[in-house]
């Protein structure tokens, strides 16, 4: 491609028979500190949207903080512990010994201190909140944080975890701790739930994760099937044998961990030879597919034999080239697959608002991301915002305009101009416009040099004020039929 301007058992006889799927005093990943200055990922691009669900969780044994962490690390979401200002010993949880906690859950005014409070509340919309169940209950030091804040017009989705008992009463008997909430209807989990089935549970409720998943620090996006990928990397269309393979090699030798390939474009078991054959560990790499509307009556083969031609145990992301006959029971296909561990995350490419409208409310998984031309002359600003209120990735291909338009876009005035600015070439500027737009790139070249430019998009940050001359730009001119 041409460049111009270079540049969570037992309780022991004891309450831990009841609380084999509860939580512990454990210390948790990615977590909001109790402190003035919570711990909130951020990206560093101007457009960072605030987090607004927090995971909150009591536990005793494990298993409540299993399962936050797994509701955390799908939203993308904060998560904070409830822990005791004094801990509870094995003597305090020992069931119908009138020790601590038989006598907390006899009474109902008991409210065990909460070790540290959570600052800056406020900034969150939903809570999901997890407990364990005691004497049929949630533990009364759920009570002392509901009455600890104000939840005015925030939603909180309640789930308890227990071998035996169901939710039963505990969560609407908390509803008058915090009735100026809107209160979603609870679940209980057993001990062995998969992450699967939490996600499952959270699609149903409509909690989608956070918008705000873009790591402009380790050049990651966080999918909403809890899988990482980068936020850059290279598009193989029409590459080709060895063209495919050494373009695939450059960009991992320089850092890029990104393929996109697909069944049309004849080159995946290029693809997976050269994942094969760079010496980087599998999970580094994320290798996106395709099935063509062809594949779908017989998509569950198709997915086999993309396997097959990959040489590769696992694909991280599949999508649907773009709509077609049998695309419902292909996607469906594919959500089994999830379910065989053979694809980590399914999506879309080529579906716009009305395709979208019509086909999600026919499958069960949510798309991971959906994939569709973008480029300053097409801005798919209806598209783009609609599918991250989904809690969906948006991707674009043809980022640079596609063939036959590629010149006339990185000649634009207002491009080149805002590159020399920065000391960095049209194509750079394109595509970090793209990322703090919260848009995912796969720009295609078999140069390495413009491989290893396409990269390096860390070390410049565009203003609200030439973000704005970029997207003035829109033309609304699609270059491909899709």
């Amino acid at each position: 491609m041409k460049r111009h301007n270079p540049l969570a058992a037992m309780f022991m006889i004891s309450l831990l028979c009841i609380l084999s799927a509860c939580g512990n005093e454990l210390k948790q990943n990615h977590t909001i500190a109790a402190t003035d200055n919570p711990t909130v990922k951020e990206s560093n691009n101007e457009d960072t949207v605030e987090k607004k669900t927090l995971v909150v969780y009591f536990s005793a044994t494990g298993t409540t903080k299993t399962l936050s962490e797994y509701a955390a690390d799908i939203l993308n979401a904060d998560i904070y512990e409830i822990v005791p200002a004094i801990p509870y010993t094995k003597e305090d949880l020992a069931y119908y010994t009138d020790g601590r906690a038989d006598q907390e859950q006899q009474d109902n005014e008991a409210r065990p201190a909460i070790s540290e409070p959570i600052k800056n509340i406020e900034q969150y919309e939903t809570i999901v909140l997890g407990y364990p169940i005691w004497h049929g209950q949630a533990p009364r030091i759920i009570s002392t944080f509901l009455e600890s804040y104000d939840f005015s017009n925030k939603t909180i989705l309640p789930f308890c975890t227990s071998q035996s008992s169901g939710i039963g009463t505990s969560d609407t008997n908390l509803h008058s701790l915090a009735d100026n909430a809107k209160w979603l209807e609870g679940r209980r989990f057993a001990a062995d739930t998969t992450r699967e089935t939490i996600k499952e549970w959270l699609d149903s409720m409509a909690i989608k994760p956070d918008k705000n998943a873009f790591d402009f620090d380790k050049h990651v996006v966080k999918l909403n099937s809890g899988y990482e990928m980068p936020m850059m990397g290279l598009g193989t269309y029409s590459l080709s044998d060895d063209e495919c393979y050494n373009s695939i090699i450059a960009l991992l030798e320089n850092g890029g961990r990104l393929i996109d390939t697909a069944y049309m474009y004849h080159n995946e078991a290029s693809v997976g030879r050269a994942v094969r054959e760079s010496n980087i560990a599998r999970e580094e790499i994320f290798v996106t597919t395709k099935l063509y509307p062809t594949q779908y009556s017989d998509a569950a083969n198709a997915i086999d034999e993309a396997l097959e031609r990959l040489g590769l145990d696992y694909i991280d992301l599949m999508l649907l080239h773009h709509p077609g006959e049998g695309d419902v029971e292909a996607c469906k296909a594919m959500e089994q697959a999830v379910k065989d561990g053979k694809i980590h995350s399914i999506g879309l490419s080529n579906w716009y608002v009305e395709e979208l409208e019509a086909f999600l409310p026919q499958i069960s998984i949510t798309p991971a991301l959906i994939q569709n031309e973008i480029h300053p002359y097409y801005q798919e600003n209806d598209v783009i915002p609609y599918v991250q209120n989904l809690g969906i990735t948006m991707q674009g291909w043809y980022p640079f305009g596609g063939r036959g338009h590629t010149f006339e876009l990185l000649s634009d005035k207002t491009i080149t101009t805002i590159a020399a600015a920065h000391n960095v070439t049209p194509a750079q500027v394109i595509l970090r416009w793209n990322l703090q737009k919260g848009v995912t790139v796969i720009p295609g070249s078999s140069n390495p040099n413009h491989i290893q430019e396409n990269l390096d998009l860390f070390t410049f940050e565009l203003s609200q004020d030439e973000m704005a001359q970029i997207n003035a730009l829109d033309r609304n001119e699609k270059h491909d039929w899709y």
